[in-house]
C-alpha cells in the first residue's frame, strides 16, 4: 500500500478532521481514506425514487424515462 504524507496541513483543518474521525469512530487515516474514496468515486446517478418527501410514493413502480418520453410526445 502507498503512503501519503501531507505537509503544512492547517491546524484548524486537522482539528476538524480529527473531530469528524472521532464522530465516525475511525482513525484519522481511515477518515482520510474514506473522504478521498468518496470524493474520487464516480457520482451515483440520481433517481426520482431516491427523493425524500412529497411525491416519492407517486413514482414508485413508474419508469421515469418512459414517463418523460410520453410527456414530451404529448406536447407535439
Amino acid at each position: 500500500m502507498a503512503i501519503l504524507n501531507i505537509k503544512n496541513l492547517p491546524d484548524n483543518l486537522y482539528r476538524k478532521l480529527r473531530a469528524q474521525a472521532k464522530r465516525q469512530h475511525r482513525s484519522i487515516t481511515q477518515e482520510v481514506t474514506h473522504l478521498l474514496s468518496n470524493a474520487l468515486e464516480a457520482p451515483k446517478p440520481l433517481s426520482i425514487l431516491d427523493l425524500k418527501g412529497l411525491g416519492k410514493a407517486l413514482w414508485k413502480g413508474v419508469d421515469a424515462s418512459k414517463h418523460i418520453e410520453r410527456e414530451r410526445r404529448s406536447w407535439d
